[in-house]
């Protein structure tokens, strides 16, 4: 039985099934739980102060969500998660906000204009199910660490006062803050892609996950929206949004403090059942694994997904999450996933190879477990692992700039190509690593629009051109081996 036939999917996602891709495989995959695996500067504290983390720290109340909403040109507005087509519960809210008139990029009127909209699809292409935090990015030195006794180039989960002791050290120094996140990078960039209908229809992206009604949690669903991502969740009464403070040294050594807030909890609810049910791809975040008791509503979701004939992907995130929730992570790998994102570490880790084993050992290997596995190796190219085979990638060339967001980048350009209707295993992967290429080749995590546009048209003209198809692929000289 194949792949395709096993399930009895909805009409509106027929064809994403008919890919040749999937229809390689069954649709269970076995069963493995035996085994264990804007750009925005900000001087003088501002940030600090009009967050009223400096309140907090120094024990005031809470700043609150009034003060968060205002756009430039407008309001932003915010779509309940349990509404339909055409019947829309939307809210916005005026006051002081702590962007400031200069964005990342600049986005075109076409893409501004979409988001005033507040209509929901009847069904999402992409949902991604992942921590959703405000990242702070600044320089430092050496001194900074040593006065605040952190330990350089490492990643530390800190509580509430620690990350207001923190911003406090900062207050004058320059940083940038952004809708930070793996998971919210991919779909951003796939949103972008997808935004026009070039060679199908434009795709509907959305993320769940949980955030305070703070200012930080209205700043992070302004600027997803404003990337055409529909965050769904409602914010938490009275909660805090996680954040990770990056702290970068001279020397390029990247110190980590997370705060999880209220992203520490995700509870499976009507709501979230409701959004998953309408999905394509449901996408879970592998460092949801660290948060209490998230496992037990990842299960849930990916049931329901399951129930409704939708493909469930996993990321793998981090080795050392991988190390601590080994069990977690293969009861949702081994049991649920049809596509799994990695690379090579985060692939042995997840498959207990040693260092010296190659990344193609780990993709043929993970692929016996999960019809479709995509692994990345750096510079060194990629593998898209099907049927206990790794068809080889080689990297895109570019002069590289920073290559913090390529992983992510690549898992979007493999999910364009699913939702694209791809027969190509290599032309998947090759768009894959052009992807990755452009964001390595830039300052900052996030596909610009252009070079979206650009890379969903090229792949476009080129896959009309193509002829493969994936069992031309899988058998021909591509295929890896040890």
């Amino acid at each position: 039985m194949s792949f395709l036939t096993s399930i009895s999917s909805p009409p509106q996602i027929n064809s994403l099934f008919c890919s040749p891709i999937f229809s390689l495989y069954r649709f269970h995959s076995p069963s493995f739980s035996s085994l264990y695996h804007r750009k925005q500067s900000y001087g003088s504290g501002r940030i600090i102060r009009e967050l009223g983390f400096l309140g907090d720290f120094r024990g005031k109340g809470r700043v609150t969500s009034g003060s968060m909403g205002k756009q430039k040109g407008g309001f932003f507005w915010v779509s309940s998660p349990c509404s339909s087509r055409g019947s829309c519960s939307c809210s916005s809210s005026k006051g002081d906000e702590f962007e400031s008139e200069e964005d990342e990029e600049e986005v075109d009127e076409e893409e501004e204009g979409a988001r005033s909209f507040c209509v929901l699809p009847d069904r999402w292409d992409v949902l991604g199910l992942g921590q959703a935090m405000v990242d702070f990015s600044g320089m430092v030195d050496d001194e900074f660490l040593e006065r605040l006794g952190l330990e350089k180039g490492t990643r530390k989960v800190v509580n509430h006062e620690e990350r207001g002791r923190v911003l406090q050290a900062m207050d004058g120094c320059s940083y940038k803050a952004a809708a930070g996140g793996s998971l919210s990078n991919s779909l951003v960039a796939l949103a972008r892609l997808g935004y026009k209908p070039v060679g199908g229809p434009a795709l509907n992206v959305a993320m769940a996950g949980s955030v305070g009604s703070d200012p930080l949690g209205g700043f992070y669903r302004a600027k997803l929206h404003r990337a055409n991502v529909n965050f769904l969740s409602e914010p938490i009464k009275d909660g805090t949004t996680g954040t990770v403070i990056v702290l970068t040294t001279p020397d390029a050594q990247r110190t980590m403090l997370a705060y999880q807030g209220t992203s520490s909890t995700i509870n499976y609810d009507s709501c979230l059942a409701g959004i998953v049910s309408k999905t394509n791809i449901f996408v879970v975040e592998g460092y949801l694994f660290e948060l209490p008791d998230t496992i037990k509503t990842i299960i849930r979701a990916c049931e329901e997904a399951r129930r409704s004939g939708s493909l469930i992907a996993v990321t793998a995130s981090d080795v050392s999450c991988i190390e601590r929730h080994y069990d977690d992570y293969w009861e949702i790998v081994g049991n649920y996933a049809d596509i799994l994102f990695a690379n090579s570490d985060e692939a042995r880790a997840l498959c207990h190879f040693s260092s010296k084993e190659s990344p193609i050992s780990a993709t043929r290997y993970l692929s016996h477990f999960v019809p479709l596995v995509s692994v990345t190796d750096g510079p060194k190219g990629s593998y898209i692992g099907v049927k206990g085979e790794a068809v080889y990638i080689p990297p895109s060339p570019c002069v590289p700039v920073d290559t913090c967001g390529a992983g992510d980048a690549y898992a979007s350009g493999v999910l364009y190509g699913i939702l694209r209707g791809v027969s190509d295993l290599k032309g998947m992967g090759t768009l894959a690593a052009r992807i990755a290429a452009t964001v390595v080749g830039q300052q900052g995590t996030r596909l610009r629009v252009q070079d979206a546009v650009d890379l969903a048209e090229s792949f476009a003209f080129n896959l009309k051109g193509s002829s493969s198809s994936v069992s031309s692929d899988v058998g021909s000289d591509h295929i890896s081996s040890l």
